[in-house]
């Protein structure tokens, strides 16, 4: 998959693609429906299956300030991208310049001269252009103008209602990562590199990789089974094991991160990338009246989330 981020300066082999415009967090259900019609225009017009998207997201250009939200973080999503078959993936600096196009102007500088799409996938929801001010009514007219193929995706509705970000938020929020995989199609996962932490938890026999989870939404604070994929260096695979989200009150107060015990593993994963996917929510965080008491309780999630994992 080629990454391109600047609509100006596109090499012809990278223009031309069939896509599905987005934010894509989460890359959910929905949004996979999408994608596979993108890939089916493309099919018929002889294109390759492209994404076109925008970093920083634009919540987060606008309201910089405000709570975190993102489901993952641009590395991470460009990964589940790239396993869904995207060939292309636009990911444009949401910008000054970006933000103030009106909508004819973003159909015309971006979508057809910059780069040079053969066909549009969006939600029947889709807003783009200056205040959004565009619908995806006005996506249809402009492609008719100047050639590109549109295509409005109806919103995708699953068994407890529609598919959306929101509501994977709020499931993830409440402690539900089941009913989140539900509406992703996949385990909700953190991705990045194993951090140097305070070493706790080899001193009390259970040694962590612990992950930054900054800038991203945050799941009910506490203890998960999780699978956890070791995705570079010697040790590469796809293990076991039990994490802590949360901000470890047994030690005070501390900036909320997530720590993971890996089951029957031995070896040194520091600075390699890892992606850890939350699979049951075991218990809320506690603060115990003694370390004794703390790893009774953490071999007593570790052997349930044994239990859990191995009926997978």
């Amino acid at each position: 998959m080629r990454i391109i981020r600047d609509y100006t300066y596109v090499n012809d082999a990278d223009k031309g693609a069939s896509v599905a415009i987005g934010n894509f967090d989460g890359v959910h259900l929905g949004h996979q429906s999408v994608i596979d019609l993108a890939r089916s225009a493309g099919q018929d017009v002889n294109a390759p299956l492209g994404i076109l998207t925008f970093e920083p997201h634009p919540r987060q250009y606008f309201a910089p300030k405000a709570p975190a939200f993102r489901l993952m973080s641009s590395d991470a999503r460009a990964h589940r991208l790239e396993k869904l078959g995207v060939e292309r993936l636009y990911e444009l600096a949401f910008n000054v310049t970006l933000s103030a196009l009106t909508p004819e102007e973003f159909a015309r500088n971006v979508i057809h001269e910059g780069l040079g799409l053969k066909h549009v996938v969006i939600g029947a929801d889709f807003c783009f252009g200056k205040a959004r001010a565009g619908t995806a009514e006005d996506l249809v007219r402009f492609g008719q103008d100047m050639g590109f193929g549109v295509t409005i995706a109806e919103l995708l509705e699953g068994s407890a209602g529609q598919v959306s970000s929101t509501a994977i938020r709020d499931a993830l929020t409440e402690g539900r990562p089941r009913d989140a995989a539900s509406m992703l199609g996949h385990w909700h996962r953190f991705e990045g590199a194993v951090i140097s932490g305070e070493q706790r938890g080899r001193d009390l026999g259970y040694p962590t990789a612990n992950m930054s989870i900054d800038g991203l939404h945050l799941p009910k604070l506490g203890v998960y089974a999780v699978e956890a994929d070791i995705l570079t260096g010697p040790h590469k695979g796809s293990y076991h094991g039990a994490a802590s989200l949360g901000t470890r009150p047994m030690f005070g107060e501390n900036k909320p991160n997530l720590e993971t015990f890996i089951f029957d593993f031995k070896g040194d994963i520091y600075g390699e990338d890892i992606s850890i996917a939350l699979v049951d929510y075991l218990r809320p965080e506690l603060k115990f009246d003694s370390l004794d008491a703390l790893i009774t309780q953490m071999d007593a999630d570790c052997d349930k989330a044994r239990q859990i994992l191995a009926a997978l």
